[in-house]
């Protein structure tokens, strides 16, 4: 079973239309690696908690860093004190390993401080 530390360890590559999104056993096999993540549809997502505005916003700052090395953004809902990170492939309506790699990017980046 592939783990934070292996996915974190991975790189992205490019999706493009027509490749096909992940089966859903794919996802339910790496989806327990991620604490606190969840699907919903075609994503995946988790709410962060924070003690104040600045450590929201630094840590939005610094996943802006994850994704631009990664050229993989995810969609953000930020908060005074909490951000919700979604992922998915839009390019190919549904989701990739690259949803996947940069959850676990911040998992273990973010995180483990």
């Amino acid at each position: 079973m592939e783990t934070v530390c292996n996915l974190s360890e991975k790189r992205c590559t490019p999706c493009e239309g027509g490749t096909p999104p992940l089966p859903q056993e794919e996802i339910d096999r790496l989806l327990p690696s991620l604490d606190g993540w969840g699907q919903t549809g075609g994503e995946i997502s988790k709410t962060f908690q924070f003690r104040n505005y600045y450590e929201t916003m630094a840590f939005v700052n610094a996943l802006a860093w994850i994704s631009h090395r990664e050229n993989h953004h995810p969609d953000l809902e930020v908060g005074y004190r909490a951000c919700r990170v979604r992922y998915s492939t839009h390019a190919i309506g549904g989701l990739s390993e690259n949803d996947f790699i940069c959850a676990a990017r911040i998992e273990r980046s973010l995180l483990s401080v």
